[in-house]
């Protein structure tokens, strides 16, 4: 069974990245090598792994900000050749328009797109009552929280119904007491508007707590090492963190993490197996 086969949303097939080494001699590094993987409609998947192994590189290439060297990207089944309004990217910094109020910066891509005013304002004013910021319309992101602005430029791009939402550790700024409540913050929306999710992270809760299905990187360069599915009850409560089922997936998901950090293969490149089966790939 193919990637296509597998009803999924979000393909990523056999796709390599490489770069000239800036030396003038013709060489190259290898980023990326053979990364396959696939987000059906309305799942919620992570990409877990250390720093360095690509996860940023691998988000840019979904969203159309770069070029693989090999391999493609499919949404829809169609192939990724730039950016789109059929991805959505929410990134670790909030990157609003600091001369915009919150509605405007909301409203942007709207305006870009087009839209009538009518239906600008009736938008807006939806997806500002969904993130929870009334009365907050008028405030400019400087006299915002930092957990306030991440809803500002969570809205900013579910306002333009994107069919996949890419999201680059959009928590990782916040202190942990902000991180916890965005997070159930993002999973309270998904629940009211089922969306595509793939997001990065390097903290195994927040992969644990978050997600369906986990794809855990390792570098040099970045592969998916494992598949790892979540089958957890949600939501995702204190209770079922303290169950020996969360216990085990975490104890996996470390295991697998201490692997990628010594720099560990797959002994089997994952390529395609049905979604509900067991990981196709055996780390080293």
């Amino acid at each position: 069974m193919s990637m296509r086969e597998r009803c999924c949303l979000l393909v990523v097939e056999e796709l390599s990245k490489s770069y000239e080494v800036p030396t003038g001699q013709g060489g190259r590094i290898d980023v990326l090598e053979r990364v396959n993987l696939c987000v059906k409609s309305g799942q919620l998947a992570c990409l877990l792994g250390p720093s360095g192994c690509g996860k940023t590189t691998l988000l840019n290439i979904i969203a159309g900000f770069e070029r693989p060297t090999s391999g493609c990207v499919l949404v829809n089944n169609r192939e990724v050749a730039g950016p789109g309004f059929d991805r959505g990217v929410v990134f670790q910094e909030d990157a609003l328009f600091p001369w915009l109020t919150v509605r405007d910066n909301i409203g942007y891509g709207l305006v870009r797109a087009g839209n009538s005013r009518d239906e600008i304002t009736k938008k807006v004013h939806r997806f500002i009552q969904l993130v929870g910021l009334e009365g907050f319309s008028d405030f400019y992101p400087d006299q915002l929280s930092g957990g306030m602005k991440q809803r500002v430029a969570l809205a900013r791009v579910l306002v333009n119904a994107p069919d996949a939402l890419l999201m680059d550790e959009p928590f990782a700024a916040l202190d942990a007491q902000a991180r916890g409540a965005m997070q159930n913050f993002l999973l309270e929306v998904w629940g009211a508007m089922p969306q595509t999710i793939l997001f990065i992270t390097h903290d195994v809760d927040e992969a644990l707590i978050l997600s369906d299905r986990i794809y855990v990187m390792t570098a040099f360069p970045g592969c998916i090492l494992e598949e790892v599915p979540v089958d957890l009850p949600r939501p995702r409560t204190v209770e079922v963190m303290a169950t020996p089922a969360f216990f085990e997936i975490k104890r996996r998901l470390v295991t697998l993490l201490e692997r990628a950090g010594a720099g560990k293969r797959p002994l089997n490149i994952i390529t395609a197996c049905p979604i509900d089966s067991k990981p196709a790939s055996i780390s080293q």
